[in-house]
């Protein structure tokens, strides 16, 4: 396994990291998850990823019992906070309310004295950001995370919550969860330059697109796949895009590579990405991801790569930088 660090921080992740999103505490068995974490750790991941919602609590507790057998300070554990878990107004958002009560029930759940990283879940529009801030502030001085970060998070909300704990004497947000894949490319416009300039990490979800960049839908949609019970997976879908795949299956033969390896190596080719979070329901996915950590794409394969995408995003024509220097 390779590492890198956390941003500007000294933590260090795996290359690739698990996550549990619709899986362990829901569409996986116990044991399922279990021979998924446990091949994970034989191949030296040592990113986990949950979130209170997953399962509402169950993705924790799987996660929760399954380290009881392993050293807790080998391992980066995360999970977030924002999503309703009852129908309780409270029980929602980021208020502090919300923030100091749940980091204490995902405790309860994980089994755990402390998290390694808490995220915002997402941009909390209804609660002020200094409140927001300062919660999670608290947290990290109780000693109940390490860091804190954000989820799906624009550039400027980072940046704001930056200056805002620069100005209160508050701990800033080190790392962004936002989603990337080669299909979906937005923060490579503005958040790319935050997590420069501020040396913030980046762990993004759905680095394989749900699985779409796994070529598993090239020729139709299986009947135990995930397409095949979830509507919002079917839409995405589209003739377009699975004619993309296509092309880029092609690319990954032709470099003896899987679907997947191509997919996460394209991500990890940016030295702002610390670890993308894969989801495995085999033990063989957590194979093939890991594999992707010693797949280097030379320039002809990426040009190839954005021919056939043709989604690279870009300023509109007023934005665009101005070399003042040549003119």
């Amino acid at each position: 396994m390779k590492f890198r660090s956390m941003g500007k921080t000294g933590l260090m992740l795996s290359e690739i990291g698990i996550g549990a999103w619709l899986t362990y505490g829901g569409d996986l068995e116990r044991e399922q998850s279990f021979t998924c974490l446990k091949t994970a750790v034989e191949q030296g991941i040592n990113f986990i990823d949950v979130a209170d919602i997953y399962a509402k609590g169950k993705a924790e507790e799987v996660v929760g019992e399954f380290m009881r057998d392993y050293e807790r300070s080998d391992f980066v554990i995360s999970s977030k906070v924002f999503w309703p878990m009852t129908e309780n107004i409270n029980n929602r958002g980021l208020s502090r309310k919300h923030i100091l009560e749940s980091i204490d029930k995902t405790l309860q759940r994980l089994q755990m004295d402390y998290i390694d990283i808490y995220f915002a879940h997402r941009f909390d529009y209804s609660t002020p950001l200094e409140e927001t801030v300062l919660a999670f502030t608290d947290v990290i001085e109780e000693g109940k995370a390490m860091y804190w970060g954000t989820s799906v998070w624009s550039a400027m909300q980072i940046e704001r919550a930056y200056s805002i704990a620069r100005e209160y004497g508050a701990i800033p947000p080190v790392v962004e969860q936002p989603p990337y894949n080669m299909l979906v490319r937005t923060i490579e416009l503005e958040v790319f330059d935050t997590a420069r300039y501020r040396g913030i990490g980046i762990v993004p979800w759905s680095p394989l697109a749900g699985g779409i960049l796994t070529g598993k839908y090239n020729e139709g949609i299986p009947e135990d796949s995930r397409a095949a019970t979830r509507e919002w997976m079917k839409k995405e879908l589209t003739p377009e895009v699975i004619e993309k795949v296509r092309k880029l299956t092609d690319i990954a033969k032709e470099l003896d590579i899987t679907m997947s390896q191509l997919a996460l190596a394209w991500i990890l080719r940016n030295p702002e990405i610390t670890s993308p979070i894969t989801g495995a329901t085999k033990p063989e996915h957590v194979l093939s991801n890991v594999g992707a950590i010693d797949v280097k794409l030379d320039s002809s394969i990426l040009e190839r790569i954005e021919e056939i995408l043709q989604n690279k995003p870009a300023w509109p024509k007023y934005y665009q930088p101005v070399d003042i220097r040549g003119m």
